[in-house]
This record gives C-alpha cells, structure tokens and sequence, in this order.
C-alpha cells in the first residue's frame, strides 16, 4: 500500500510567496500540509495545500509581531511579549482580556500542487493560481481547504480568520484550478465544513461543525461523550445554509476520538451509501491526538448513519514518514487530519495532513470500507 509524503514545507518556493508583498523580515515555512484533494479534468489530481508561513525572528525588542494583510500590502503587529500566553505553538493568548483573544504565530495562504493520477508523483506547482488572503474577513490567512466537484463545478471550502470574524468561507471553479471567491457562507467558527460530492434530492448538503464556549451534557446512560460534533446543513445554491436537525456524527465514549470529532473528506457516493473519513481527538497535552475514522451515511437521507467505525482508526499518525523532517516538528502529539478522498479504481487515494507539517497520500484498499 502506498504511504508517503507527497509534499514537504521544503518544497515551497517562498521567493513566490504572496507573502512578498509587504514583507521583508526573512520567513519559513511552519507547515504544508491538510490539502484539499480532487480530479482534474485531464485525470491528473490537484492537492489545494495550506502553506502556513512564519516569521523565522517573531519575537523583537519585547514583543511577538503577527503578520496580517491589509488591502495595501502585508503589515506586522506587535503584541508585548509579557502580555501573551504562548504555551501553544501555533498561536498566541492575550492575557487580561475580557474574552479569550489569539494572535497566529503564522498567516496561512493556499498553493495548487498537480500530482500524477495516482497521487504518487508531484507534475507542477501553480505558484500563480496561490490563493491569498482577498478581503478583511481573511487578515489572517487562509485555511484548510476542501475540494468537492458537483457537476461541472469544484467547490472549495476554507476556514478564513480574522479580528472581525473566524468564518467559513466558498470558492468556485470550472476547470478545478482556477478558484474565485464567493465570499462567507457560515459564520463565526463554523469549522471543518465540507460539501457532499454530488447532491441529495436536488440539494446541496455539508458537513458543518460549529463551535463555541460551551456544550452540554447528555444523561449519564448515554453512549456519546457531548462537545463538538459533525452536523449536516443543506442549500439551495451552496450559497445560503439551513441546518439539519438530525444530530449527525458524535463523539462516542469510549472510542480513541472521545474528545471531539470534525469533518475529514468530502462524502463520496458510492453504492452503500455516502462514505466519509472524519477526525477524533483523544485529549493528550495541549493540542491531543488525532486520528482517522470513517462512517457510511444513507444516500437519501444523510443523517441516517449506517455504518460508524470509531474505535479502530483508518488512519495514524507515522512517525517514519516524519522522520526525514523530525527536525522541523513542533506538535507534542501525533497528529493526521485527513481532508480529501478520490476514487482510484480498486482503491482510494486519500490525502491528509501529516503532523501540521506536510501532505501525506495513502491508498486504500476499497475491501477495507466493506
């Protein structure tokens, strides 16, 4: 079975960075990884790569500085360094604020990355279809894409952050490279929103996941754990969203993703129903454990689960895979995050993000999903 890191933060050009416009302080790549995967037309398969770009000093004369777009060009905001909590590698806390408020240690933006059919072989990188921070709502940065094609159109979800808002937000393209903004479609911290690859009684349907301070509890004899969890939303257009009120996909006690679960793939029809590969979270130190699952929902009625296969993962994290690139690690726990899912014929090529780091291809034997 193949297994392997397709693309590294070794491989991005930052000379070609949208970065480079407004930024002159040296950067590196933190991480390349959680792509959204789809067909091209020309059968080749596009990886949609999440480049999260950092300052390589962020800190300077007692300050951590965040990078930020403007409408005029990439700026640096200085925040005191005695005034933030940076325990957490990735983002930053301030402290003494009357609510929870984070800066980024780096401004994420998007770069399509052509693979052979297989996935196995990287053929191009299309620096000049990167998809950068475009409006206010996405100051800083762009985030884990997802790619779903529904008829003779690719739709692409990311999460877009900012002080104003930490939305989702659509793009759209007819040849599957060439993206344009739509603009919002959920709004505050609705994550891990994918679309269904096809639609469902003439509409568009999503994974959603919204999140916020609190959750609460289910009765003592129940067998799901409460917190974040998958639901299911459905459009007209996939423009203008009405959630489902069936509960879709929770966390269950007991299993490895206890913690919390999150849409992974985008749902794929196939002749038992729509198959998707998700994300559960054991709790571990601060970021914990996440794993790959994978469920079986109706193809009629998306929130009728069939089938639910939470306790042994799909998909871990593998150390050997990270091993060339161990240095540049900064997760205290392991971590795959699985975020495409394209049929290759007697098998399914899926692509994750491996350790927030790189892009990871692994195929699957479809006997696995029976």
């Amino acid at each position: 079975m193949y297994d392997a890191l397709i693309f590294t933060p070794d491989e991005v050009d930052l000379t070609r960075s949208p970065l480079r416009g407004g930024i002159a302080e040296p950067t590196y790549v933190l991480g390349a990884f959680n792509p959204g995967l789809t067909r091209l037309p020309n059968g080749n398969l596009l990886l949609m790569v999440r480049v999260a770009e950092a300052l390589s000093e962020p800190v300077s004369d007692g300050a951590v500085r965040a990078i930020r777009w403007t409408p005029a060009g990439y700026v640096l905001d200085r925040h005191r360094l005695d005034g933030v909590d940076a325990t957490d590698p990735r983002f930053f806390v301030l402290r003494g604020a009357s609510n929870r408020l984070l800066g980024l240690t780096s401004l994420s933006w998007l770069l399509p990355v052509e693979l052979s059919p297989d996935g196995t072989q990287v053929l191009a990188t299309h620096y000049g279809k990167a998809i950068e921070p475009a409006a206010s709502y996405q100051s800083y940065g762009i985030e884990d894409p997802r790619i779903s094609r529904v008829g003779d159109t690719w739709y692409m979800t990311t999460c877009s952050v900012s002080p104003e808002r930490h939305c989702t937000t659509l793009y759209s393209s007819t040849n599957g490279i060439d993206y344009q903004l739509q603009g919002i479609v959920l709004d505050h911290q609705n994550k891990d929103m994918v679309l269904f690859e096809g639609l469902v009684g003439g509409r568009f349907t999503a994974l959603t996941r919204p999140l916020g301070e609190n959750y609460f509890a289910y009765p003592a004899d129940s067998p799901w754990a409460g917190g974040p969890s998958i639901n299911l939303a459905t459009s007209p257009d996939a423009l203008h969203w009405r959630p489902l009120p069936s509960p879709g996909i929770s966390a269950r006690k007991g299993s490895p993703g206890a913690m919390k679960v999150g849409g992974g793939s985008q749902p794929i029809l196939t002749d038992a129903g729509w198959l998707l590969i998700y994300h559960g979270v054991e709790q571990r130190d601060a970021v914990g454990v996440y794993r790959s699952f994978w469920a079986l929902l109706d193809r009629d009625d998306p929130g009728r689960i069939l089938r639910l296969e939470d306790e042994t993962p799909l998909l871990e994290a593998n150390p050997a895979l990270t091993a060339p690139i161990a240095h540049q690690m900064y997760l205290p726990t392991p971590v795959v995050f699985t975020t495409g899912l394209v049929d290759g014929g007697d098998r399914y090529i899926v692509a994750s993000g491996e350790a927030d780091l790189a892009c990871r291809i692994t195929h699957v034997p479809k006997s696995l999903f029976a």
